[in-house]
């Protein structure tokens, strides 16, 4: 389940063939490689959250191609999307929260990701709550990192502090905690010790500006 494998062989798959998605279906395949580069994808989209949670998705069909995987990436993306548009931490942690109405019906979460999606890790703790590189206990730490505390150091702390894949666990917590607390919720003196900070905000403002050229066309 070592995202470098998988990212590996999808390279490796379209450098042969030219398909966009070449990320393996096998369910033993299903890392978090996806999963943690995920944010801007739902922040290009937010404006059209049906578009995000598919967008989010197919992102991960690149690299990351079993159900769980492409799942985890929907969930993740409506999740976004949500904090994204205003909604509260509450909300947005309410079972299988979804930004559009039925969307779950439509096309269902892979089983793993719909445990999580109705409230595992609300129920569960350490050593339950494990961040491996599985997509689905990835998510699922992440997640409880989230509801258990209030705000992004403390949630970045609990992620990390679980050990494991930590940097992947608090890649994932990071993208959500960072879209409900906002810039100013991540503490300064953290802020500041981002390598290329200045190209990567330079980055999000871009991304910003075309969410919104999206919106319009």
């Amino acid at each position: 389940m070592i995202s470098g494998t998988p990212v590996r062989k999808a390279l490796l798959r379209f450098d042969r063939s030219g398909e966009p998605y070449c990320g393996s279906t096998d369910p033993m395949s299903a890392g978090n490689g996806s999963i943690m580069r995920l944010a801007p994808v739902p922040m290009f989209y937010a404006n059209g959250p049906r578009e995000a949670v598919k967008k989010s998705g197919q992102s991960s069909m690149t690299t990351h191609g079993a159900k769980a995987a492409v799942d985890g990436c929907r969930y993740m993306g409506a999740l976004l999307v949500g904090a994204l548009n205003g909604c509260s931490k509450e909300e947005i942690l309410s079972g299988h929260f979804a930004p559009v109405p039925g969307i779950w019906d439509e096309d269902p979460l892979h089983p793993a990701i719909s445990e999580i999606a109705g409230g595992s890790f609300k129920r569960r703790n350490p050593p339950e709550i494990k961040g491996t590189g599985y997509v689905a206990e990835s998510l699922e730490a992440a997640l409880w990192a989230f509801y258990h505390s209030t705000s992004f150091r403390e949630g970045a702390l609990l992620a990390v502090n679980l050990g494991d894949d930590a940097d992947t666990t608090g890649a994932v917590y990071g993208q959500l905690a960072g879209a409900c607390y906002g810039e100013g919720g991540i503490p300064g003196e953290w802020r500041d010790k981002i390598v290329h900070k200045d190209l990567i905000e330079s980055f999000a403002e871009k991304l910003f500006h075309l969410s919104w050229e999206e919106k319009l066309c």
